[in-house]
């Protein structure tokens, strides 16, 4: 039986408000760090995404000229604009709390699986086990993913767009950092798809069947989601957006139980 069966109702209230406290406390330590290195991680890392020179629109530059894509232009700039009087500040705050939740990711996913852990058996504990450096890596690759492959091709797409000659683009300092933040946590949870997959796996909710079953329509909607993301046009920006994600898809494959004698 695991351990916690035997505890009572307030015994796991103490733990959830012990565990929650925990938490609060590692966003604060590196919350305090990351709030004193902002004014270097905005010039160099969270506002590189908006010059030329960004490393991302190299790469493309120089492997896109083979496939046709557009050049990045050289006097691409992005103005980011502060529109309210408090905005620095508010950002400089809120962007030092996303940015240690982030950086505490392990830190914190170590703690609530402490409190977690007790309820489940030994078997189930030494499979978690296992994965829990597998779910780590994979949560920054994903936020990687989105920083330098997502969130500057959006940039440049949103950047350059045009309703009109007369509209000058200026981008708001929150509009700008809403996306940014959004989307490296978006792409993070999308790369903890195999460890969901395993999971569900090892529950006996999904086999390789359905993997198989559903392919092709996969394809199709994960196409419709690279376009989303990147809706510039050319057909070499897609494939780089599409690549990982359906790769995903194949390992989550990977990670289940092959189907049943009797199913497809």
């Amino acid at each position: 039986m695991p351990a916690s069966s035997n505890a009572g109702f307030w015994d796991h209230v103490d733990a959830l408000r012990s565990v929650l406290l925990k938490v609060a406390a590692v966003v604060a330590i590196i919350g305090v760090g990351a709030f004193l290195v902002m004014p270097w991680a905005f010039d160099h890392v969270i506002m590189a995404p908006c010059e030329p020179g960004f490393v991302t629109y190299r790469f493309f530059d120089a492997l896109g000229s083979r496939f046709g894509a557009d050049p990045t232009p050289p006097d691409f700039h992005v103005d980011v604009v502060s529109l309210e009087l408090a905005s620095q500040i508010f950002v400089h705050f809120s962007a030092a709390c996303w940015t240690a939740l982030i950086v505490g990711f392990p830190i914190i996913l170590y703690i609530l699986w402490g409190f977690v852990a007790p309820a489940l058996y030994e078997h189930e504990r030494r499979g978690i086990r296992r994965n829990f450096v597998f779910g780590n890596i994979m949560f920054y690759l994903g936020v990687a993913t989105g920083y330098f492959l997502v969130f500057p091709l959006c940039v440049r797409f949103l950047a350059d767009y045009q309703l009109s000659s007369t509209i000058r683009p200026i981008v708001s300092l929150d509009s700008y950092m809403d996306n940014f933040f959004t989307l490296l946590l978006l792409m993070g949870a999308v790369f903890e798809l195999p460890v969901v997959a395993w999971l569900l796996g090892k529950a006996g909710i999904l086999n390789r069947g359905f993997f198989n079953t559903y392919r092709r329509h996969a394809i199709v909607a994960l196409l419709v989601v690279a376009a989303l993301i990147t809706p510039t046009g050319d057909p070499f920006t897609l494939l780089v957006v599409f690549i990982p994600i359906y790769a995903l898809w194949e390992m989550s494959s990977r990670l289940v139980p092959p189907p049943p004698p009797s199913e497809p």
